[in-house]
């Protein structure tokens, strides 16, 4: 199971997306260039630090080069909070307490991937996670996504919106495959697909 399977993963939540802000009459800001929720460090699989290297060995070298440098100035002040950290950088080595100090630490650094007008370089390849936030989710399970937009009450009507409904289950079943498959082409063992780093390590590990 090649990347590619990951971006059509990846395209089913676009779609969901897109139809709850389309649902929702203009009320979402959130799109390409709005940059309020990329800033600090936080967690993404081994399929998304996948699709992000892949991502970032395709952009022109200039941008190339401006990426990892300012990547590997996020990782090097990760390391001043935990000198121990060390390449993977994978997230449960810190453990959940000490990984949420470090991203509280960090929360106001801007992610590496931005230009300097707040636009993703790698938008069509960019994690799961920013894809979830703008909309609220709910599951066929009754499980419940908050919105996590942190501009949202700027807009009037746009917190109080109900949950989009998305068959979340199923979509991690497949998804739990591609996580499966990444990891078996990074680490030579399915069995770590649980692993999960930080945007900058995927950068400088590019």
């Amino acid at each position: 199971m090649l990347p590619d399977a990951y971006r059509t993963v990846l395209e089913r939540l676009d779609a969901w997306f897109a139809e709850g802000r389309r649902a929702a009459g203009g009320l979402v800001p959130c799109r390409g260039g709005c940059s309020a929720c990329c800033h600090g460090p936080f967690d993404i699989s081994v399929a998304d630090a996948e699709l992000i290297g892949l991502a970032v060995r395709r952009l022109p070298e200039p941008a190339r080069a401006e990426v990892v440098r300012r990547a590997a100035g996020l990782l090097d002040r990760m390391r001043t909070l935990e000198p121990a950290w060390a390449a993977p950088y994978e997230v449960a080595a810190l453990g959940e307490a000490r990984f949420d100090r470090l991203t509280e630490a960090l929360a106001a650094e801007p992610c590496p991937l931005l230009d300097q007008a707040g636009h993703c370089r790698i938008y069509a390849d960019r994690p799961l996670v920013c894809r979830l936030i703008g909309r609220g989710m709910r599951t066929p399970a009754g499980r419940v996504i908050e919105n996590a937009c942190p501009i949202q009450d700027r807009f009037p009507g746009y917190a109080a919106l109900a949950p989009v409904p998305f068959e979340l289950e199923a979509f991690e079943e497949i998804e739990a495959d591609c996580l499966r498959a990444a990891a078996r082409r990074r680490f030579g063992d399915a069995e770590r697909c649980g692993f999960e780093t930080t945007i900058a390590a995927a950068v400088v590990g590019a």
